[in-house]
């Protein structure tokens, strides 16, 4: 009876993440939203057809049996074999992009009839591995989540369930005079470049206002959804940052995602910091042979162009997140007087300035800094002098576990309260 009140339980939960898992980095409905709508209705991103069909291939994929079909080492090569087939997927991908766009390729058909086949081959594999490969991730995860405290009745609540797909792109939406996330909606992930570059500028000139699109690297749906990626690191991070937003969509703190930029802040930095946490735990016991490695998951960058010499040996390191921060202070400054189009002018500068150095923005704007600095697990960076960021790690610093810090923030539903939590 007990552990039938338990499935029960975990159902309702599950309903109610279904409800409202669209708290974090999916749409929000608010007036401003409504009339950024006007722009993207016939290509947003279709959220509950999603969710019934990745919620359908969880029952199948229930039925398997995996992980415990397995021994734990056979579980991991299910995983390196899957992730090898995604690089074999994205590799010939790429490969056939380069000939599609090569002038000097006339018959392009001809020209990738080996790799198209290739690509059937490698798709069908990744295909066959995946849904073993999803549900040993979500095993590990969960015993991780048990071993960590946050379980109820040794049961995550709700259960770990992710799905990798396409993820949608969000374009976010600030007013010129200050940096805020006024809307974020999500479109298909399918639109060029310069379909999106013309919807950032309709919209902007449209209503004033400052806009980028973004890509996304996950959902707080339910079942989760998470891009497609070979970085296992990054995958089990991600995937415990969304459940962590489900987690909290159960909560005050994250029924409230969207009352406040400083509520979103701490939403978001709490699931950043839990992410982190619980991914690395899942590599120490599962992949402890990848701890040696160290991908770089933050902005794409690539080697900078030849810098005349200073007449030093080395130059100094370019630090990201330092200049990074640098600009967003400055940023705010001017806004804050009131000299907007100067303000504009310097974060085009220093765009120029960042690809100078080796990093790939398209733009830096204040819709830029408006989506990215809500992230603030990591000191300096695109958030400033916002003090919501360093106050959320202030808080994991004085807490005796994640769980504690976790159960602490969720019933938050103020900065306030972070603030004295801080304090006492």
């Amino acid at each position: 009876m007990f552990l039938r009140f338990l499935r029960f339980l975990d159902f309702f939960a599950v309903v109610l993440v279904v409800l409202l898992g669209v708290k974090s980095d999916a749409p929000r409905l608010n007036s401003d939203n409504d009339r950024t709508r006007t722009f993207t209705r016939q290509i947003e991103f279709d959220y509950p057809n999603w969710v019934w069909t990745a919620a359908w291939i969880k029952i199948e994929q229930g039925s398997i049996g995996a992980p415990y079909a397995f021994t734990r080492e056979t579980n991991k090569e299910i995983v390196f074999e899957y992730l090898r087939a995604t690089l074999n997927v994205m590799n010939v991908e790429n490969r056939i992009e380069q000939i599609y766009a090569d002038p000097a390729v006339t018959n392009k058909e001809s020209a990738t009839e080996f790799l198209r086949q290739q690509l059937n081959e490698f798709t069908a594999r990744q295909t066959e591995l995946a849904p073993f490969a999803e549900s040993v991730l979500q095993s590990q995860l969960s015993e991780a989540l048990a071993e960590l405290g946050l379980t109820a009745a040794g049961q995550p609540i709700p259960q770990v369930l992710y799905h990798t797909s396409p993820t949608p792109r969000a374009l976010v939406v600030s007013p010129r005079d200050r940096i805020v996330q006024i809307a974020n909606i999500s479109i298909l992930p399918t639109l060029t470049l310069d379909e999106e570059i013309k919807l950032e500028n309709e919209v902007a000139q449209s209503l004033d206002v400052s806009t980028l699109v973004v890509g996304i690297g996950g959902v707080g749906v339910y079942p989760t959804m998470v891009m497609e990626t070979t970085d296992l690191r990054w995958m089990l991070d991600t995937i415990a940052h969304e459940w962590t937003h489900n987690y909290l969509n159960l909560r005050p703190l994250g029924l409230n995602y969207s009352t406040t930029p400083e509520l979103r802040t701490m939403n978001e930095t709490t699931a950043n910091i839990s992410g982190n946490e619980v991914g690395m735990y899942v590599i120490k016991k599962y992949y402890p042979e990848m701890l040696g490695s160290s991908p770089n998951r933050g902005l794409i960058s690539f080697d900078p162009p030849f810098l005349p010499s200073n007449g030093l040996d080395d130059p100094p390191p370019f630090d990201f997140r330092a200049e990074m921060h640098e600009t967003r202070v400055t940023a705010d400054e001017l806004l804050a007087a009131g000299k907007i189009d100067e303000a504009e002018a310097y974060m085009e500068q220093r765009r120029q300035f960042f690809w100078q150095n080796g990093y790939l923005l398209r733009k830096l704007n204040q819709a830029y800094f408006a989506f990215h600095g809500a992230y603030a697990d990591v000191p300096g960076g695109a958030a400033g002098e916002d003090p919501v960021g360093p106050a959320v790690r202030a808080l994991r610093e004085q807490s005796d576990s994640l769980a504690d810090f976790i159960n602490t923030i969720a019933w938050m539903t103020s900065f306030d309260q972070l603030k004295e939590a801080i304090q006492q």
